[in-house]
Parts: structure tokens; sequence; C-alpha cells
């Protein structure tokens, strides 16, 4: 039998992680020893009280049952503590806060409650991809706004078009940034509210990486801007900052009628996150902290490693206050793919061509902080021995 895809799967691009694992898959296959740089997938374990405590309930039958899919109450409970503790926000734990089978997920689903056919989101690039997927799934176009480095990696929203900006539903930005590392200050996340406020435009604001910070430094939520709320929500993993990837488990919160229109497609679509994981979770978010910092620790010894290496390798990455990637423009006379494939072919790196996030990423590889301190050494030696 001849079956036809939809239109939406003939319109997407080679999902560029599989892609990534599919050379990286070849290279091994060959003997070649492979430093993995590519996919941003912590190697740092989960920390075991939230182990212990998965362990725990998962074995209490009262967890075996479907769960809601909005999140149970007391997991709800400790997202709001926990915001109301790390930023000062104060949120409704029963409207104002949504669980989810990580934030991927739930990015994935806001544009199904909020985008019609023909209407417009605003979406960075270089980015994360499921921002413009999950539009185009939702029947929407995208509308690109470029992230420059003279622009310190933010949509410049005066270049935005006022006939654009009226057609817009939603407005997506991620601070910390993936795949730049920029990060961003109170006055753009003021500008973005005033921007969303004129044109009644939705702020979605992919906050994975606030916890991922280096140096003392502490990103902020966009909800701790006056009228944030009033406009957007943010979304939050448990991946990155507790090394939970597999486990699944983020969070929504902010406005309580976007929240409630993204819980609506959730209904109708998955079952919730399994309660022991969201037990887990809380232990993760009232626990002992101490693992949040050293997990900081770690990553930016290894930032220092690979910024120090690529340097004296003649390249001249961005320093990245925040997030495990860093963003490193190729050598002169290189396209990105060109020099992901120098990489892969003589000195067995893996990275992600720049371009993969968008033509703005045209000429930078991203680089991730995902292997020891060690590797990231015999990386840049790699590195050091090649001509470019």
């Amino acid at each position: 039998m001849a079956l036809a895809q939809a239109d939406r799967l003939r319109q997407l691009p080679p999902y560029l992680f599989a892609e990534i694992d599919r050379l990286k898959a070849e290279l091994m296959a060959k003997g070649v020893d492979v430093i993995n740089l590519g996919v941003g997938d912590p190697d740092l374990p989960t920390p075991p009280h939230i182990i212990e405590k998965l362990a725990q309930t998962a074995k209490d039958p009262a967890n075996h049952i479907y769960p809601s899919y909005s999140g149970m109450n007391d997991f709800r409970v400790s997202v709001a503590a926990w915001y109301r503790k790390r930023f000062g926000v104060e949120l409704d734990p029963s409207s104002e806060v949504l669980t989810l089978i990580g934030s991927k997920e739930g990015l994935a689903h806001l544009p199904l409650a909020f985008i019609n056919p023909g209407d417009l989101a605003l979406v960075p690039s270089p980015a994360y991809p499921v921002y413009h997927i999950a539009t185009m799934f939702a029947g929407g176009e995208s509308r690109f706004m470029p992230l420059v480095k003279n622009n310190g990696f933010l949509p410049d929203l005066d270049a935005i078009a006022p006939d654009v900006a009226r057609r817009a539903r939603i407005i997506f930005i991620n601070y910390p940034n993936n795949p730049t590392g920029a990060t961003a200050d109170r006055s753009f996340y003021q500008r973005v509210v005033d921007f969303a406020r004129e044109y009644d435009i939705i702020v979605c604001h992919d906050a994975a990486y606030t916890e991922m910070s280096f140096g003392g430094y502490k990103p902020m939520s966009f909800l701790e801007v006056p009228g944030a709320r009033e406009v957007g929500i943010e979304f939050h993993s448990l991946s990155k900052t507790y090394n939970m990837t597999g486990w699944r488990l983020g969070f929504a919160v902010g406005n309580k009628e976007i929240i409630g229109g993204l819980g609506q497609i959730k209904s109708n679509i998955d079952s919730g996150a399994f309660n022991a994981v969201q037990w887990a979770g809380i232990a993760a978010l009232e626990g002992d902290q101490a693992p949040v910092a050293q997990m900081q620790r770690v990553y930016e010894e290894r930032r220092d490693i690979l910024i120090a290496g690529l340097r004296k390798a003649g390249l001249d990455p961005e320093v990245p206050k925040a997030t495990f990637y860093v963003w490193c423009p190729t050598p002169k006379g290189y396209k990105s793919k060109e020099f992901t494939s120098l990489l892969l072919r003589e000195a067995g790196i893996v990275t992600t061509p720049g371009s993969g996030f968008g033509e703005p990423g045209e000429g930078y590889v991203r680089m991730a902080l995902t292997v020891s301190k060690e590797r990231i050494g015999e990386a840049v030696e790699r590195i050091g021995r090649l001509s470019f």
C-alpha cells in the first residue's frame, strides 16, 4: 500500500539532532573515537535524593492511576513556592501553573491553542527548532527575528513592521539563549512587554536555562517585569537544572487565560505526567540545592577550558554567562556545515552547525559542554592540530 504523508511532514526540515546522531553513529561504526559536543544532553547524574523519591513513590499504588492533565496540586504548589523564592514572583498554583511532560511538549502545544491558519508567530532565528515547527503544525506562519552579534543576539523589535506585528499572535523569546548563550536584562523584557501590549501579542518565554549560569550571574524571570503576567507565560524544565532530561517534567507559569488555553489542548492530547515523577520533581524543587551549585561549577570549568582552547587555536568564541553552550564563529572562509564537517572528518568532534538553527546562524557552530573536562581538553588539542 502506498502511503502519502501529510503535507506538514513534507514541509519539515530534517530534525537537526537526529541528523547529528546519524553522523556520530557512522563515525563510531568506523572505529573513530568521537567526542560529542553536539546535542545538549547533560552527562551529570540526577541527584540521589530525587531518584530515591521516585523509587519510593513509584511503589505506591495511589500513583499508578491516570494523573491529572494539569498536574498534581502538590507539584503546582511546589512550583509556585520555588518561583516566589527564586524570582520573587507570586503565582496562584490553581490557575497560573501547569505541569508539563517536559517544557518541549508545552512549547509545541501552545500554538495549537492560539494560532489559527494564516496567523503569524514571531520566531527568533537562530533558535530551538520547535518554535517554528509548532507554529507550522498549527497552520501558522513564522516571521523570523534575526539574532545577531551587533544586537547582543536579541531580536530588534523596532525592525518588525507594524502590519506584521498586527497579524502576530505569539512572540517566542528564549533567554538565557539556545544556541547563542546570550542573556537578556530587565530593559529588554520591559520592551517586550510594551511591544506585546501595543499589538496584543502573547509572549512565550522559554526559560529552561535560568539555573545554568556562571560567575554569580542570576538570570531573571520575564515575569518579574511589571505587566508581564498580563501578556505572557514562561516555560521551565527540570531537565537542565536537575539533570532530569529523561524524566520529562516541566511547567508553564503566568497568565491564567494563556495557561488555561494550553491546558485545554493538553486535556485532549495527553494524560499528564506520572505522579511519581511529579513527587520526584517536588523533591528537586524543595530539597537540597547544593547539586545545582555543583552543576554550575562543573560547566563553568568546562566552559573555561573550551574557550581557552578555541582561542589558542585562533577562534573567537562568545563567552556565555549561562547555558552549557559555546557559540563559536567559524574560521574565515568556512560556512557552518563546512567547519562542522572538518571537525568531524579530521578531529572526530561532533558539533552543531549554526545554520541548522536558522539562516542568521550561518558562520557559527554550537558546542555543548556535555562531556568531561578531560574530553574537552582532548577536543581542543585535536582542534589545535587542524589547519584552517
